[in-house]
Parts: structure tokens; C-alpha cells; sequence
């Protein structure tokens, strides 16, 4: 709105050129929903909990500390990252871009779905809440018309492609697959990212760093001059998107706020579901699909280690982990949620190094 509005003024003032810049808007938007969180925070979480009573119900097979510790926090404050992401982007972004729309638009509505996830979870006093097949299959309608949309506004050449990191010119024509790829890479993102969400801002953090990851090279995919010389593909318009995952990061460290331990107030399938899948259709547009892989590994081990420990129970009656997602079985192992929720921020930052060298390293 800003760019629109003021940039066009700047041949009278000079001034305005800083409009320009991508750079210049993204710092805007970090610094405008990092704001924007602090000042709704306590108001947002003021009205969940005389909205919610008891809290978010607690697994009762979970670790016994949470029944103690984490019992009447209220849920749903992912509600306050989507406001703040949402007016910030609307505010520094080019309105006109397209992707931003994308991604925007896909980070609402699984935010709605996981709000009426969350509010069955509350109104059940249960953990339950919609379905897995139903949320499975409101998941996949929405990512797959964001797939079929990228398709639609991607370059001819690079429609269908799936680009491999560490490789200069390795690039896989997934044909028709593309459409199923694609949505399972933004379905699993959603998914894997609010299985990681279970103790006092483990998904947070490892979020914003994905998100600044992406940033990064969402500008840099996006310019032809910076693509060129480090031989990427370029992808007109994904540098918008940089926008985007600032204002995520602001979001993030603003919500951080009040979820440090002990959290105030969780983020709730209306924000982790929302994240992961904006992190997941982002990949998809600047074709980067398996650097999330890397820089997400995280998530995808949280994500694995759920899968695998449903095959071994089913298949053989044992369990491969104490209890699944993963920081729960450190947990049980006897690890204090601190301990966790920091050495595995710390693989995050690890893992997204690794996905930056495959910038230079081919």
C-alpha cells in the first residue's frame, strides 16, 4: 500500500525512492508487525483466556510436567502473528505482486482451519479436534490451487521443474506430478511445523529461521542480476516475497514475547499450521522444494519421527521412541524442556547454514 501510494511521488520527492528497495520495505515490515505484536499481545491474550477458561487441553499421555505447567495457558495466539503478518505486508508490500498474494492467501486460510481446529479442541475439552482425514483434505484443496497457480504465473521454461541444490544445472520435469508434488510439499510443511509445536517456543524460533533463510534467497532467486551470477534459476517477482518472511520473522519475535518460557499463551494450530504451510508455498514458488528439506529438518524430523513410531506400533506392537514427536521423547529421556527446546534452536541455525551453502556450493 505504502509502495503503491508513495513510491510513484518520487519524482518530486526524492526521498520516496527508498520504496524502491525490497530491502527497505522488509525492515519496515519486520519492524511493523514485531510492533504490531507487542501492542495486541497482552489484549489478544487478555481476551483468549476469558474466552477459553481452562486453557488448551493437555495430552494426559504426555509428559507428566505438562499437566502441571502448561494446564490453563490459552491456545489460539497464532491469531496475533496472521493480524501482524497481514497488515504489515499490506502495508510495505507491492500489492501488484502476485506470489505475495499467494502466500498471504494460503497462510489465512490454514490459519482458519487451524482456529477451527483449535475451537473444537477447546469446546470437546479434547485434543482431538477436526478429523485427520477432513483436515487432510481441506489441506490439500488449498494447496493444490496454490500449486496450480504457481504453475500458471511461472516461466515457461521452469513450470514443472524441480530444481536439485549442490547441482548448477540439474533440473527434474515433474510433468502432471508437479500439481500433487507441490501440494504435499506445502501440506507436509503445514503439518510437520505444527507437530514441532509442543513445548514453550520450539517451533517459533526455528520458523523465523527458515523464514530469514528464505528471505535471503527469495531476493536473491528474484533478482536477475544476483541469480545470474550465482547460476540460479530466476524467478521474476519471488523477491516480493522477501517481504513476506520479514514480516513473519517480526511476527515471530513479537509472539516470542509472551510464548518464552513459561508461555503466557500458545500459538496453537491457527499459527502453525498457517506458518508451516506459507514456509511450504514459498519453496514451491522459488522452486527451492528441497532446500526446505535441509533448512527445515528439523520439522521434517519431527514429522518422521511421528511416522515411523505409527509403522513400528502397528506393524510390530513396539515403539521406536519413548514418545513421539521427537522433543517429547527427550523429554522423556529425562532432558528439562529448556534444554530441548534450545540445542534443538541451535540445529535449526546449523541446518539453515547448510541450506545457504547450496547457494554457492555447485
Amino acid at each position: 500500500m505504502l509502495y503503491s501510494w508513495l513510491y510513484p511521488l518520487a519524482e518530486h520527492y526524492s526521498i520516496l525512492n527508498v520504496f524502491k528497495y525490497i530491502t527497505f520495505r522488509s525492515a519496515g515490515a519486520f519492524f511493523t508487525a514485531l510492533i504490531i505484536s507487542f501492542l495486541i499481545g497482552p489484549h489478544v491474550i487478555a481476551w483468549l483466556k476469558s474466552k477459553q477458561g481452562e486453557g488448551q487441553p493437555i495430552r494426559e499421555d504426555g509428559p507428566e510436567s505438562h499437566l502441571l505447567t502448561k494446564k490453563g495457558t490459552p491456545t489460539m495466539g497464532g491469531v496475533m502473528m496472521l493480524l501482524a503478518i497481514t497488515i504489515s505486508c499490506v502495508l510495505w508490500g507491492s500489492l501488484s505482486n502476485i506470489y505475495l498474494w499467494l502466500v498471504l492467501g494460503v497462510t489465512l486460510v490454514y490459519g482458519v482451519i487451524g482456529f477451527g481446529d483449535d475451537y473444537l479442541k477447546l469446546t470437546k475439552r479434547n485434543t482431538k479436534g477436526i478429523s485427520g482425514k477432513q483436515k487432510l483434505l481441506l489441506q490439500f484443496s488449498v494447496a493444490a490451487v496454490a500449486a496450480l497457480a504457481v504453475q500458471t504465473y511461472s516461466a515457461p521454461q521452469y513450470v514443472n521443474i524441480l530444481t536439485v541444490p549442490f547441482f548448477k544445472n540439474m533440473m527434474i520435469d515433474l510433468g502432471w506430478l508437479f500439481i500433487p508434488f507441490a501440494a504435499t510439499v506445502i501440506v507436509g510443511s503445514s503439518n510437520a511445523v505444527n507437530l514441532t509445536d509442543g513445548l514453550d517456543g520450539l517451533a517459533t524460533v526455528p520458523v523465523m529461521i527458515v523464514a530469514a533463510t528464505f528471505a535471503l534467497i527469495a531476493y536473491l532467486v528474484g533478482n536477475v542480476v544476483f541469480s545470474n551470477y550465482l547460476q540460479l534459476h530466476n524467478v521474476a517477482g519471488a523477491s516480493e516475497l522477501a517481504v513476506f518472511c520479514a514480516a513473519l520473522i517480526g511476527a515471530g519475535l513479537g509472539f516470542l514475547w509472551y510464548n518464552a518460557p513459561p508461555a503466557m499463551v500458545f500459538m496453537g494450530d491457527t499459527g502453525s499450521l498457517a506458518l508451516g504451510g506459507a514456509l511450504g508455498t514459498i519453496s514451491v514458488i522459488i522452486k527451492h522444494e528441497l532446500v526446505l528439506v535441509i533448512a527445515g529438518g528439523l520439522f521434517v524430523a519431527e514429522a518422521v519421527s511421528v511416522i515411523l513410531q505409527v509403522f513400528s506400533y502397528k506393524t510390530t506392537g513396539k515403539r521406536i521412541f519413548r514418545m513421539a514427536p521427537l522433543h517429547h521423547h527427550y523429554e522423556k529421556k529425562g532432558w528439562k524442556e529448556p534444554t530441548v527446546v534450545i540445542r534443538f534452536w541451535i540445529v535449526s541455525v546449523i541446518l539453515a547454514i547448510i541450506a545457504l551453502t547450496t547457494l554457492k556450493l555447485r
